[in-house]
């Protein structure tokens, strides 16, 4: 098999599985990396199957009474009207016909006032998703390494805890860039002299490696039309609490209180995924520090084993410690994306750049802006019976005979396969904020 080297270049190790016990103790050590919310947070169900790979949801919006049925005007309280003419004596009902509830001018028979009506109309989207698939493989080990192994049950153990790792980290990538990608709301914070911008309607955020800061024309492939970049919607100010509050207040109004996270006082508590540093900033703000002794100790029970022990303003900070970060192109004003790892002949190493990158997003997430549907495992059909694919990624050991290169069919590979789509529901719930996270100013409201 192929030497593997270390990132430092100091020692090699053959094989996959160190051989010589004398040089490795009996504890196998790993390094981890660290694990975000938005593998609980997320919706799961399942692919319906026999239906394609591709499907479309139907999404009723809200719905308000109008006062006529083109839906123009707000009904409000003006269609209350009496049910029928009183006589002079408003306490007595009499046997005289004006005493009865009177018919409408436009009535022909005796019934109830209808003079004053309201109308409802259904507003109705259709949304197109489809499914996706990864694939992770190990490298290629001999089992016959497994006999002159150290401690072989400790190593291929680790072996497979960093793949089950792997698994996870890609499982979360795919989440957060699905929210990403379907939420319709971005808000780039901004400083007292222009109030913080907020877009509607767009087709995502920040897709795969850059985000085009300009404005509302939602004709790119990333919300954005290119050509109106411009440093006006770039994020210039920190993160505030007078920004949260703005965007709660239109949650609220929004219709998403029915199904946050939790509730505390009456109020709805909704789910809102950043780094430490920004939940931090939000919670050492001047004149808002008193909040977090004041808030209840309480949570609902879906965020409490993400160790959250309380509510903020109205949010549950949810830490994601791998938020997407971004430089500020030169020339072009777009954010481009900065990952916070390296990876070097298989080494993880922490970025450096992504420590210094000026520009963070972080998410106020729903329940309802999306759900991850995953394809259920096929084991045949019409009498043919084949081995099931897990859509998880779970990592099933393949050994594939060869004739000139494994013709013993010693050596194998573990390989994991996942899949999902990603079902839009009420993606207007959806908020991704762009902050200047090494700014000093806080952010002005909408």
């Amino acid at each position: 098999m192929a030497t593997f080297t270390q990132s430092n270049g100091a020692t090699n190790i053959d094989n996959i599985l160190a051989q010589e016990a004398n040089r490795i103790g009996a504890d196998i050590h790993r390094s981890t990396v660290h694990t975000s919310p938005w593998m609980d947070l997320i919706k799961k169900s399942t692919f319906p199957d026999q239906m394609g790979y591709q499907l479309t949801t139907l999404i009723y919006s809200s719905t308000l009474p109008t006062t006529d049925a083109a839906g123009g005007t707000l009904a409000g309280s003006a269609i209350w009207g009496d049910m029928g003419a009183l006589n002079s004596d408003n306490n007595v009902f009499g046997t005289a016909a004006t005493d009865q509830p009177l018919k409408d001018s436009a009535e022909s028979t005796v019934g109830p006032n209808e003079s004053n009506k309201g109308a409802i109309n259904f507003g109705k989207e259709l949304k197109k998703y489809n499914l996706k698939r990864a694939v992770i493989e190990s490298p290629r080990i001999n089992v016959e390494d497994l006999r002159f192994a150290a401690h072989r049950a400790d190593q291929l153990r680790a072996i497979i805890e960093l793949m089950t790792e792997s698994t996870r980290y890609t499982w979360e990538e795919r989440y957060r860039d699905e929210f990403d990608s379907l939420a319709d709301n971005f808000v780039a914070c901004r400083s007292a002299t222009s109030v913080s911008k907020l877009h509607t309607g767009k087709e995502g955020v920040t897709s795969a490696t850059t985000l085009d800061a300009g404005g509302d024309a939602d004709t790119g492939t990333d919300g954005y039309d290119a050509a109106q970049a411009n440093s006006n919607n770039l994020p210039e100010a920190n993160i505030s609490n007078a920004l949260m509050d703005d965007l709660y207040f239109r949650l609220v109004r929004a219709g998403a209180g029915g199904n946050a996270y939790g509730r505390e006082n009456g109020r709805p508590v909704f789910g809102f995924v950043c780094s430490s540093e920004v939940s931090r900033q939000l919670q050492i703000e001047s004149e808002f520090r008193d909040d977090i002794r004041y808030n209840s100790s309480r949570v609902s029970e879906l965020v409490a084993p993400l160790g959250v022990e309380k509510s903020f303003r109205g949010y549950y900070h949810l830490v994601d410690d791998l938020a997407p970060r971004f430089d500020i192109g030169d020339s072009d004003d777009k954010l481009d994306r900065v990952l916070p790892y390296t990876v070097s002949g298989g080494v993880v190493s922490p970025n450096a750049a992504y420590e210094s990158a000026p520009v963070e997003i972080a998410y106020i997430i729903h329940p309802d802006v999306f759900e991850s549907q995953i394809p259920n495992p096929l084991s045949g059909a019409n009498g043919l019976t084949f081995d099931p694919v897990n859509y998880k990624g779970d990592f099933k050991w393949t050994n594939i005979p060869s004739a000139d290169l494994n013709p013993d069919g010693t050596i194998g590979f573990f390989r994991g396969i996942l899949a999902s789509a990603s079902k839009p529901i009420k993606t207007k719930f959806g908020y991704a904020i762009a902050i200047a996270r090494k700014s000093t100013t806080a952010a002005k409201g909408l």
